[in-house]
């Protein structure tokens, strides 16, 4: 939702009859409204967290998002019929109406430069999230909880939960 303020061009503590700068009521047919002015959009927080949390995934240092508490959790989730796809694991976001702050929990592959990896990460979620909404991203914070080795395979508390479940 975009506002525009417009100034007076009066001198102070003088008074016109006429109010410059102001705008004509929106809506009706023969308003003089742009169509983009008219009305307001809210943007979910999941919606935000979904792309932001897609971007991440896109960079190919990233091998998975959230701890490793919340990766068992949602290993779960996805087994459950609708459970949910896990987009948004390891992503929090705050989002007002104009702004938003993104949280991010990454495991990265090992070998990875993090600083780099994150540099990346940031870059593309802050460039997704500010195309698709419209969205100030004031910051993405990124915490790495954890690195992925080539020869590992799933985690223990990943294998025990699937015996669990299935």
């Amino acid at each position: 939702m975009t506002e525009t303020t417009q100034r007076r061009n009066t001198a102070p503590g003088t008074r016109t009859g006429k109010q410059e700068g102001a705008t004509a009521p929106q809506g009706g047919r023969g308003s003089s409204a742009s169509p983009e002015t008219r009305g307001s959009t809210a943007i979910a927080d999941t919606v935000v967290a979904k792309i932001a949390g897609m971007a991440a995934r896109e960079i190919p240092e990233v091998h998975n998002l959230g701890g490793g508490v919340t990766r068992a959790f949602g290993a779960v989730r996805q087994r459950v019929p609708g459970g949910g796809s896990g987009v948004t694991q390891g992503v929090k976001v705050e989002v007002g109406e104009r702004q938003a702050a993104v949280d991010l929990d990454l495991v990265v592959e090992y070998g990875a430069a993090i600083t780099d990896t994150a540099s990346d990460v940031r870059t593309n979620v802050v460039n997704a999230v500010e195309r698709m909404t419209g969205l100030e991203v004031v910051e993405v914070n990124i915490a790495v909880d954890d690195v992925h080795l080539p020869d590992e395979e799933e985690d223990e508390s990943e294998r025990e939960e699937q015996r669990r479940v299935t």
